[in-house]
C-alpha cells in the first residue's frame, strides 16, 4: 500500500502538468504575439507604406491569396533541402567513419573536407552552375557541401569519443571491428550525430536556398528563394514577406523534426535529453 503511495506522490499531477506545459509553450508564444503585435502598430502609426515594411496583417493576407501559387516552390525548396540533408548524412557518415577508422584516410582527405567547409559557397556555386548542367543537380551540390561537413565533424568526434577502458574490455575479449563499431563506437557517436543533424538541417536549407539566390533561376519550377528575388525585383514586398515567412516556417520545422528525432533516440539513455524536475 505504501509503494502505491509513493508511486502516486512521485508521480506529477495534472496542475503540475499543466503548468510545465504553459511554462515551455505559453511564455514564447505570447512573447511573439507581444512581437507582432508591436510590428503592426509600428507600420500602423508611424504609416509605413508596405513597399518599406508591409504589417504581419498585410503579410499573413498576402501568404493566403497566394498560397497556391508558393505552394509549388516550397515543395521545390523541400525536396532540395531534404535530399542535400539525406546526401551529406550518407556521405559525412561513411567518410566519417574511414576517418575515424584510419588516421592515413584522415590525413590524406581531411584537407579537403577543410577547403569545402571554409570556402563561402558563393564562391564556388557559379562555378558549380558552369560545370554541371542541371540546374537542379548544381543546386543540390551546393547544399550538399554547406551541410556535410557538419555531420563529418560530429561523427568523427563522436567515434573516437568512447571510453577507453570500455575499448581495452574490447580489446580483452578479443572483439572484432564490427563488433567493435556496432556496440562501442556507433552508441558513443550517436549524441554527437544527433546535435550535429539539427545544425545540419538547418545548414542543408540555408544551402538550398543561398544557392538559387546565387544561381538567380527564374520561372514555375523554382523554389522559394527565386519567389523572394521576384517579389523584389517587381517591388511586391508583401509577397516577399510572405515567401519569407514560409521559407522560416520550413526552418522551424526542420529544427523541431531533429530536435524529436533527437530524443526519440537518446531520451531514454543519454543525460543530454534525459528528463529532470525543476
Amino acid at each position: 500500500m505504501s509503494t502505491r503511495q509513493n508511486n502516486s506522490a512521485s508521480k506529477p499531477d495534472l496542475s503540475e502538468r499543466l503548468l510545465a506545459l504553459a511554462a515551455d509553450y505559453l511564455a514564447p508564444t505570447l512573447t511573439m504575439l507581444g512581437a507582432l503585435l508591436a510590428w503592426e502598430a509600428l507600420v500602423y502609426f508611424k504609416e509605413i507604406p508596405p513597399y518599406l515594411l508591409p504589417a504581419p496583417s498585410l503579410i499573413l493576407k498576402t501568404l493566403v491569396t497566394d498560397f497556391g501559387s508558393l505552394v509549388p516552390s516550397l515543395l521545390f525548396t523541400i525536396r532540395l533541402t531534404v535530399l542535400s540533408l539525406c546526401l551529406a548524412v550518407a556521405g559525412g557518415v561513411f567518410i566519417g567513419t574511414l576517418f575515424a577508422l584510419s588516421r592515413t584516410v584522415e590525413r590524406s582527405l581531411f584537407p579537403f573536407a577543410v577547403i569545402l567547409q571554409v570556402t563561402p559557397i558563393v564562391a564556388i556555386a557559379p562555378l558549380i552552375l558552369i560545370y554541371v548542367e542541371s540546374t537542379f543537380t548544381a543546386l543540390l551540390i551546393c547544399a550538399w557541401i554547406v551541410a556535410f561537413f557538419p555531420i563529418l565533424s560530429g561523427t568523427v568526434i563522436g567515434l573516437r569519443s568512447a571510453d577507453h577502458n570500455l575499448r581495452d574490455l574490447f580489446t580483452l575479449y578479443s572483439a572484432t571491428p564490427l563488433q567493435r563499431l556496432r556496440f562501442l563506437l556507433a552508441p558513443s557517436a550517436l549524441p554527437y550525430f544527433m546535435s550535429s543533424l539539427k545544425v545540419a538541417g538547418g545548414l542543408s536549407l540555408i544551402g538550398a536556398v543561398v544557392s538559387e539566390f546565387v544561381a538567380g533561376t527564374a520561372g514555375a519550377n523554382t523554389g522559394l528563394a527565386s519567389r523572394i528575388l521576384e517579389s523584389s525585383f517587381r517591388n511586391e514586398i508583401p509577397r516577399m514577406f510572405a515567401a519569407l515567412v514560409l521559407v522560416s516556417l520550413l526552418g522551424i520545422a526542420i529544427f523541431f523534426i531533429m530536435a524529436w528525432a533527437s530524443r526519440r533516440v537518446l531520451g531514454h539513455w543519454h543525460e543530454s535529453e534525459v528528463k529532470r524536475e525543476g
